[in-house]
Protein backbone atom coordinates (compact mmCIF):
# COMPACT_ATOMS: atom_id res chain seq x y z
CA UNK A 1 0.00 0.00 0.00
CA UNK A 2 0.98 3.22 -0.78
CA UNK A 3 1.81 5.35 2.36
CA UNK A 4 2.11 9.30 2.79
CA UNK A 5 6.09 8.64 2.83
CA UNK A 6 5.89 7.48 -0.50
CA UNK A 7 4.25 10.28 -1.65
CA UNK A 8 6.79 12.52 -0.26
CA UNK A 9 10.15 11.00 -1.63
CA UNK A 10 8.85 10.81 -4.76
CA UNK A 11 7.74 14.63 -4.75
CA UNK A 12 11.20 15.59 -2.46
CA UNK A 13 8.69 17.05 -0.20
CA UNK A 14 8.10 17.08 3.91
CA UNK A 15 5.08 14.42 4.64
CA UNK A 16 3.40 17.43 5.96
CA UNK A 17 3.65 19.25 2.82
CA UNK A 18 1.48 16.34 1.08
CA UNK A 19 -0.44 16.19 4.11
CA UNK A 20 -1.34 20.54 3.64
CA UNK A 21 -1.69 19.25 -0.13
CA UNK A 22 -4.81 16.40 0.49
CA UNK A 23 -6.23 18.85 2.72
CA UNK A 24 -6.45 21.92 0.81
CA UNK A 25 -4.28 24.34 2.59
CA UNK A 26 -3.37 27.10 1.05
CA UNK A 27 -0.05 27.05 2.72
CA UNK A 28 1.59 25.49 -0.53
CA UNK A 29 3.35 27.30 -3.19
CA UNK A 30 1.43 26.07 -6.69
CA UNK A 31 4.53 24.83 -8.28
CA UNK A 32 5.24 22.13 -5.01
CA UNK A 33 1.57 21.51 -5.13
CA UNK A 34 1.42 20.62 -8.85
CA UNK A 35 4.45 18.28 -8.00
CA UNK A 36 2.72 16.95 -5.49
CA UNK A 37 -0.46 16.49 -7.61
CA UNK A 38 1.57 14.66 -9.90
CA UNK A 39 3.21 12.04 -7.36
CA UNK A 40 0.01 11.36 -5.70
CA UNK A 41 -1.37 10.53 -9.18
CA UNK A 42 1.90 8.57 -10.59
CA UNK A 43 2.20 6.04 -7.21
CA UNK A 44 -2.22 6.22 -7.18
CA UNK A 45 -1.71 6.69 -3.57
CA UNK A 46 -5.54 7.09 -1.66
CA UNK A 47 -5.98 8.45 1.66
CA UNK A 48 -6.90 7.17 4.53
CA UNK A 49 -10.00 8.75 5.27
CA UNK A 50 -10.55 7.04 8.79
CA UNK A 51 -6.95 7.89 10.26
CA UNK A 52 -7.39 11.44 8.61
CA UNK A 53 -10.69 12.00 10.47
CA UNK A 54 -8.96 11.01 13.31
CA UNK A 55 -6.72 13.32 13.31
CA UNK A 56 -8.29 16.30 12.13
CA UNK A 57 -11.33 15.87 13.93
CA UNK A 58 -13.27 15.94 10.87
CA UNK A 59 -14.13 13.04 8.16
CA UNK A 60 -15.04 15.38 5.51
CA UNK A 61 -18.20 13.27 4.75
CA UNK A 62 -22.03 15.18 4.82
CA UNK A 63 -25.42 13.59 5.17
CA UNK A 64 -27.96 14.04 2.73
CA UNK A 65 -31.46 13.10 4.12
CA UNK A 66 -34.00 13.00 1.10
CA UNK A 67 -37.37 12.40 1.18
CA UNK A 68 -36.99 9.81 -2.12
CA UNK A 69 -34.88 9.63 -5.23
CA UNK A 70 -37.35 8.09 -6.82
CA UNK A 71 -38.65 12.17 -7.77
CA UNK A 72 -36.29 13.22 -10.23
CA UNK A 73 -36.25 16.81 -8.39
CA UNK A 74 -35.00 15.39 -5.28
CA UNK A 75 -32.26 12.94 -7.71
CA UNK A 76 -31.42 16.15 -9.07
CA UNK A 77 -30.92 17.91 -6.32
CA UNK A 78 -28.64 15.30 -4.35
CA UNK A 79 -26.37 15.45 -7.59
CA UNK A 80 -26.29 19.38 -7.72
CA UNK A 81 -25.48 19.07 -3.88
CA UNK A 82 -22.87 16.04 -4.35
CA UNK A 83 -21.25 18.34 -7.30
CA UNK A 84 -20.78 21.54 -4.97
CA UNK A 85 -19.95 19.45 -1.77
CA UNK A 86 -17.06 17.70 -3.73
CA UNK A 87 -15.51 21.09 -4.82
CA UNK A 88 -15.06 21.58 -1.04
CA UNK A 89 -13.43 18.35 -0.68
CA UNK A 90 -16.75 16.69 1.01
CA UNK A 91 -18.44 13.36 -0.11
CA UNK A 92 -21.98 12.83 1.39
CA UNK A 93 -23.97 9.81 2.86
CA UNK A 94 -27.28 9.42 1.92
CA UNK A 95 -30.53 8.45 3.28
CA UNK A 96 -34.28 8.63 2.81
CA UNK A 97 -37.23 9.37 4.78
CA UNK A 98 -39.69 7.89 2.56
CA UNK A 99 -42.09 11.13 3.39
CA UNK A 100 -42.73 9.07 6.61
CA UNK A 101 -41.92 10.74 10.11
CA UNK A 102 -40.86 7.69 11.73
CA UNK A 103 -38.35 6.83 9.38
CA UNK A 104 -37.09 10.63 9.56
CA UNK A 105 -36.28 10.73 12.84
CA UNK A 106 -35.17 7.16 12.62
CA UNK A 107 -32.72 7.99 9.97
CA UNK A 108 -31.46 10.81 11.91
CA UNK A 109 -30.85 8.64 14.93
CA UNK A 110 -28.54 6.58 12.98
CA UNK A 111 -26.90 9.46 11.05
CA UNK A 112 -26.31 10.40 15.27
CA UNK A 113 -24.25 7.57 15.49
CA UNK A 114 -22.35 7.89 12.02
CA UNK A 115 -18.58 9.95 11.18
CA UNK A 116 -20.04 12.58 9.33
CA UNK A 117 -19.00 16.80 9.97
CA UNK A 118 -22.89 18.12 9.14
CA UNK A 119 -25.74 17.46 7.57
CA UNK A 120 -27.87 19.28 4.29
CA UNK A 121 -31.59 18.54 4.72
CA UNK A 122 -34.40 18.29 2.45
CA UNK A 123 -37.53 19.14 4.64
CA UNK A 124 -41.05 17.54 3.09
CA UNK A 125 -42.41 18.59 6.52
CA UNK A 126 -40.96 16.01 8.34
CA UNK A 127 -37.45 16.48 9.28
CA UNK A 128 -38.45 20.32 10.20
CA UNK A 129 -39.99 18.63 12.90
CA UNK A 130 -37.09 17.00 14.29
CA UNK A 131 -34.66 20.66 15.20
CA UNK A 132 -34.85 19.79 18.32
CA UNK A 133 -33.13 16.34 17.89
CA UNK A 134 -30.48 18.16 15.37
CA UNK A 135 -29.61 20.50 17.43
CA UNK A 136 -29.19 18.13 20.59
CA UNK A 137 -26.54 16.05 17.84
CA UNK A 138 -24.43 18.85 17.35
CA UNK A 139 -23.76 18.84 13.66
CA UNK A 140 -24.02 21.75 11.63
CA UNK A 141 -27.13 21.44 9.34
CA UNK A 142 -28.76 23.11 6.93
CA UNK A 143 -32.64 22.77 5.82
CA UNK A 144 -33.35 23.19 1.96
CA UNK A 145 -36.65 23.15 -0.02
CA UNK A 146 -38.84 23.61 2.92
CA UNK A 147 -42.27 24.56 1.95
CA UNK A 148 -44.64 24.52 5.31
CA UNK A 149 -44.36 24.80 9.25
CA UNK A 150 -40.75 26.23 8.35
CA UNK A 151 -38.91 26.47 11.47
CA UNK A 152 -37.52 29.24 13.46
CA UNK A 153 -33.63 29.60 14.81
CA UNK A 154 -32.55 27.07 11.39
CA UNK A 155 -30.38 27.77 8.76
CA UNK A 156 -33.20 27.20 5.88
CA UNK A 157 -32.60 27.68 2.04
CA UNK A 158 -36.32 27.23 0.17
CA UNK A 159 -37.92 28.20 -2.59
CA UNK A 160 -40.87 30.76 -2.79
CA UNK A 161 -43.56 27.70 -2.89
CA UNK A 162 -46.55 30.70 -2.94
CA UNK A 163 -44.82 32.71 -6.15
CA UNK A 164 -44.42 29.19 -7.64
CA UNK A 165 -48.25 28.18 -7.68
CA UNK A 166 -48.85 31.69 -8.64
CA UNK A 167 -46.94 31.87 -11.34
CA UNK A 168 -48.69 29.03 -13.17
CA UNK A 169 -52.08 29.63 -12.32
CA UNK A 170 -51.18 33.42 -13.77
CA UNK A 171 -49.90 32.06 -17.04
CA UNK A 172 -53.29 29.96 -17.48
CA UNK A 173 -55.08 33.02 -16.93
CA UNK A 174 -53.00 35.21 -18.78
CA UNK A 175 -53.64 32.59 -22.05
CA UNK A 176 -57.61 33.16 -21.07
CA UNK A 177 -58.57 29.61 -19.44
CA UNK A 178 -61.11 30.10 -17.31
CA UNK A 179 -62.32 26.26 -16.34
CA UNK A 180 -59.01 25.33 -14.44
CA UNK A 181 -58.39 22.20 -12.34
CA UNK A 182 -55.36 21.65 -10.25
CA UNK A 183 -53.94 17.95 -9.92
CA UNK A 184 -51.82 18.37 -6.44
CA UNK A 185 -49.11 16.52 -3.99
CA UNK A 186 -52.01 17.92 -1.35
CA UNK A 187 -51.89 19.10 1.74
CA UNK A 188 -48.25 18.15 1.12
CA UNK A 189 -48.21 21.67 -1.55
CA UNK A 190 -50.49 23.47 0.18
CA UNK A 191 -48.91 26.70 -0.19
CA UNK A 192 -48.58 26.02 -4.10
CA UNK A 193 -52.41 25.49 -4.32
CA UNK A 194 -52.93 29.03 -2.80
CA UNK A 195 -50.64 31.19 -4.72
CA UNK A 196 -52.42 29.51 -7.67
CA UNK A 197 -55.55 30.26 -6.07
CA UNK A 198 -54.10 34.27 -5.52
CA UNK A 199 -53.77 34.60 -8.87
CA UNK A 200 -56.71 33.31 -9.93
CA UNK A 201 -58.67 35.11 -7.96
CA UNK A 202 -57.33 38.24 -9.32
CA UNK A 203 -59.05 38.16 -12.33
CA UNK A 204 -62.58 36.41 -10.26
CA UNK A 205 -62.09 33.47 -11.02
CA UNK A 206 -62.28 30.83 -8.45
CA UNK A 207 -61.34 26.52 -8.49
CA UNK A 208 -64.25 24.43 -7.53
CA UNK A 209 -63.61 21.79 -4.78
CA UNK A 210 -64.20 19.51 -7.56
CA UNK A 211 -61.89 20.30 -9.61
CA UNK A 212 -58.75 20.42 -7.06
CA UNK A 213 -57.51 16.67 -6.86
CA UNK A 214 -54.97 15.03 -4.50
CA UNK A 215 -53.09 13.00 -6.06
CA UNK A 216 -52.86 8.84 -4.38
CA UNK A 217 -49.22 8.36 -4.62
CA UNK A 218 -46.59 11.39 -5.62
CA UNK A 219 -45.85 9.73 -9.15
CA UNK A 220 -46.42 10.36 -12.43
CA UNK A 221 -49.05 7.26 -11.54
CA UNK A 222 -50.13 9.34 -9.22
CA UNK A 223 -51.13 12.17 -11.56
CA UNK A 224 -52.23 9.92 -14.20
CA UNK A 225 -55.31 8.81 -12.11
CA UNK A 226 -56.01 11.81 -10.59
CA UNK A 227 -56.48 13.82 -14.24
CA UNK A 228 -58.22 10.78 -15.37
CA UNK A 229 -60.60 11.86 -12.33
CA UNK A 230 -61.10 15.33 -13.13
CA UNK A 231 -61.05 15.54 -17.02
CA UNK A 232 -63.75 12.79 -16.79
CA UNK A 233 -66.37 14.47 -14.78
CA UNK A 234 -65.51 18.06 -15.98
CA UNK A 235 -64.52 17.65 -19.65
CA UNK A 236 -65.61 21.55 -19.57
CA UNK A 237 -62.09 21.96 -18.01
CA UNK A 238 -59.06 23.66 -20.26
CA UNK A 239 -56.43 23.78 -18.24
CA UNK A 240 -54.36 22.47 -15.24
CA UNK A 241 -51.82 22.88 -12.85
CA UNK A 242 -49.99 20.10 -11.56
CA UNK A 243 -48.00 20.65 -8.34
CA UNK A 244 -45.00 18.93 -9.28
CA UNK A 245 -43.41 17.78 -12.83
CA UNK A 246 -43.94 14.41 -12.06
CA UNK A 247 -47.56 14.59 -11.88
CA UNK A 248 -47.79 17.05 -14.51
CA UNK A 249 -46.02 13.87 -17.29
CA UNK A 250 -49.06 11.83 -15.56
CA UNK A 251 -51.37 14.54 -16.85
CA UNK A 252 -50.50 14.19 -20.32
CA UNK A 253 -50.69 10.42 -19.83
CA UNK A 254 -54.05 10.89 -19.39
CA UNK A 255 -54.96 13.54 -21.60
CA UNK A 256 -53.54 11.37 -24.80
CA UNK A 257 -55.63 8.19 -22.69
CA UNK A 258 -59.01 10.51 -22.95
CA UNK A 259 -58.56 11.59 -26.48
CA UNK A 260 -57.60 15.50 -25.49
CA UNK A 261 -54.98 16.85 -27.67
CA UNK A 262 -52.69 18.92 -25.52
CA UNK A 263 -51.71 22.54 -26.11
CA UNK A 264 -55.03 22.20 -29.16
CA UNK A 265 -57.77 21.51 -26.43
CA UNK A 266 -56.01 21.13 -22.88
CA UNK A 267 -53.03 23.21 -21.30
CA UNK A 268 -50.94 21.68 -18.79
CA UNK A 269 -48.42 23.14 -16.60
CA UNK A 270 -46.19 21.90 -13.67
CA UNK A 271 -44.00 23.54 -11.28
CA UNK A 272 -40.08 22.11 -10.64
CA UNK A 273 -38.94 21.79 -14.15
CA UNK A 274 -37.41 18.47 -13.42
CA UNK A 275 -35.10 17.38 -16.89
CA UNK A 276 -37.85 15.28 -17.56
CA UNK A 277 -40.54 17.91 -18.56
CA UNK A 278 -37.86 19.15 -21.27
CA UNK A 279 -37.85 15.73 -22.98
CA UNK A 280 -41.02 14.69 -23.36
CA UNK A 281 -43.74 15.20 -26.06
CA UNK A 282 -45.03 18.08 -26.19
CA UNK A 283 -42.50 19.26 -23.70
CA UNK A 284 -44.24 20.56 -20.39
CA UNK A 285 -44.66 24.11 -19.19
CA UNK A 286 -43.20 24.56 -15.81
CA UNK A 287 -42.09 26.65 -13.32
CA UNK A 288 -38.45 26.27 -12.51
CA UNK A 289 -36.96 26.32 -8.90
CA UNK A 290 -33.31 26.95 -9.23
CA UNK A 291 -31.92 23.88 -7.17
CA UNK A 292 -28.18 24.52 -8.42
CA UNK A 293 -28.58 27.92 -6.47
CA UNK A 294 -30.26 26.17 -3.69
CA UNK A 295 -27.68 23.49 -3.69
CA UNK A 296 -24.40 26.21 -3.69
CA UNK A 297 -26.34 28.28 -1.07
CA UNK A 298 -26.74 24.66 1.09
CA UNK A 299 -23.16 24.18 0.60
CA UNK A 300 -21.91 27.46 1.57
CA UNK A 301 -23.93 28.04 4.64
CA UNK A 302 -22.71 24.27 6.22
CA UNK A 303 -19.21 24.97 4.93
CA UNK A 304 -19.21 28.15 6.89
CA UNK A 305 -20.73 26.21 9.64
CA UNK A 306 -18.40 24.17 9.64
CA UNK A 307 -15.11 26.18 9.56
CA UNK A 308 -16.80 28.80 11.83
CA UNK A 309 -18.44 26.84 14.21
CA UNK A 310 -21.12 28.92 13.75
CA UNK A 311 -24.53 28.66 12.06
CA UNK A 312 -26.25 31.64 10.36
CA UNK A 313 -29.88 30.71 11.41
CA UNK A 314 -32.23 32.50 9.02
CA UNK A 315 -34.54 31.76 6.06
CA UNK A 316 -33.14 32.55 1.86
CA UNK A 317 -35.89 32.43 -0.25
CA UNK A 318 -35.01 31.31 -3.70
CA UNK A 319 -37.25 33.28 -6.63
CA UNK A 320 -39.10 30.50 -9.50
CA UNK A 321 -39.21 31.50 -13.14
CA UNK A 322 -41.89 30.69 -15.42
CA UNK A 323 -40.19 28.38 -18.47
CA UNK A 324 -42.96 28.29 -21.53
CA UNK A 325 -42.85 25.39 -23.76
CA UNK A 326 -45.24 23.04 -25.88
CA UNK A 327 -48.07 22.23 -23.50
CA UNK A 328 -49.73 24.95 -22.95
CA UNK A 329 -51.35 27.90 -25.57
CA UNK A 330 -53.85 30.67 -25.73
CA UNK A 331 -57.56 29.31 -25.69
CA UNK A 332 -59.69 29.77 -28.98
CA UNK A 333 -63.05 30.36 -29.03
Amino acid sequence: MVTLKDVALRAGVTKQTVSNVINKRPVVKPDTRERVERAIAELGYTPNLLARGLATGQTMMVGLVMPTIANPFYAELVEDLERCLEEEGYSIALCTTYGQPERARRQLEILKRRYIDGLILADDGNVGHDVDLLTEMGFPFVLCASETEIPSGATVVTFDHGQAGYLAAQHLRDLGHRDIAVVGDLPAHRVRLEGAQRALAEASITIAPSRIRATRVSSQLGGFEAAMGVLTEHPEVTGVMATHDLLALGVLQAAAELGRRVPEDLSVVGIDDIAAANQTHPAVTTVAFPKQSMARKSTEFLVHALKSGRQRPGVTWLRPELVVRESTSRLTA
